[in-house]
């Protein structure tokens, strides 16, 4: 009896939280690590079945770096970066279409209808949603087709909202003659969530938030308002490659996005007690 009132006390928690988001927009980011964990994926689908079975309009979009890197592999190619970006010829941009708009991106649709959701893949081979152009690298060094989001078809994605189903994105986009780019998966992300000008865009990491001590799991901050976000940055208590990460969620909220939430994908329901709980399990940083 102890342990099913403490279940109900939990549902009546979270009863106040689903009141505030309800019909509300969650973009999801989803990486390639948690990609290939099934046990965590599968976790997490199924938060995103919940968050849609209670009224928030949840929306993924993912990458899938290891699994390219795998089929780059197998295709005998050596993968090459540039400032942390995958340099995308012509042999590698099929292999990137193949596994984000190919397999990664069927496979997560099937599984979450498996889990009793209802999903709806959309790619270049499929319905395509996010539009852009070539990347030009800072540098002026040549990395290929690379590209960057410069349009959303959101009237897609809230349709199939409206439906009671999950659109899921991958992170490669199409210019205007035709062009198909690979984008990386934050930046896509970010303007998916600027587009639906949504409540919250979620980053599922292998990193439990930001920290003081990044070594440190337990010095996770766990609210950051931008100005102190700011300031920690100046401070080094940010710094190495978290700091692009809260940088381009900052540029995000000053777009219309209300928060962003930086949290550990592996931790089983993470998605759901970061969202559905008084105090949360990851980063939420906000205006």
């Amino acid at each position: 009896m102890d342990e099913a009132i403490s279940k109900a006390d939990t549902l009546i928690e979270a009863m106040g939280w689903i009141r505030r988001f309800r019909g509300k927009t969650t973009v999801i980011k989803v990486g390639g690590s948690l990609l290939d964990d099934k046990e965590a994926l599968m976790h997490l689908l199924l938060d995103v079945i919940f968050m849609e079975s209670v009224g928030m309009k949840p929306v993924i979009v993912h990458g899938g770096g290891k699994a390219i890197n795998r089929a780059l592999a197998e295709a005998g190619i050596e993968p090459q970066f540039i400032r942390g970006r995958r340099v995308t010829d012509q042999a590698t941009l099929e292999v990137v279409e193949s596994v984000l708009a190919g397999e990664l991106n069927v496979n997560l649709t099937e599984e979450m209808e498996r889990l009793g959701g209802r999903a709806m893949n959309l790619s270049f081979r499929t319905t395509n949603v996010l539009f852009g152009k070539r990347l030009e690298s800072e540098d002026g060094q040549d990395i290929g087709f690379v590209g960057e989001v410069t349009r959303v078809d959101r009237s897609v994605i809230e349709g199939l909202a409206y439906t009671d189903q999950v659109p899921i994105i991958p992170s490669m986009c199409e210019g205007d003659d035709g062009q198909k780019y690979n984008v990386n998966a934050d930046t896509a992300a970010m303007a998916v969530a600027q587009s639906l000008g949504a409540e919250k865009l979620v980053f599922l990491s292998d990193v439990n938030g930001v920290r003081r001590d990044k070594n440190n799991p337990d010095t996770i901050i766990h609210t950051l308002s931008s100005g102190e976000a700011k300031q920690l940055i100046d401070e080094g208590v940010i710094d190495a490659g978290m700091i692009p990460k809260v940088e381009a969620c900052l540029e995000t909220l000053g777009r219309g996005v209300r928060k962003i939430h930086i949290i550990d994908g592996r931790v089983r329901h993470s998605l759901l007690l970061e969202i559905f709980t008084t105090s949360g399990v990851g980063t939420e940083i906000s205006q």
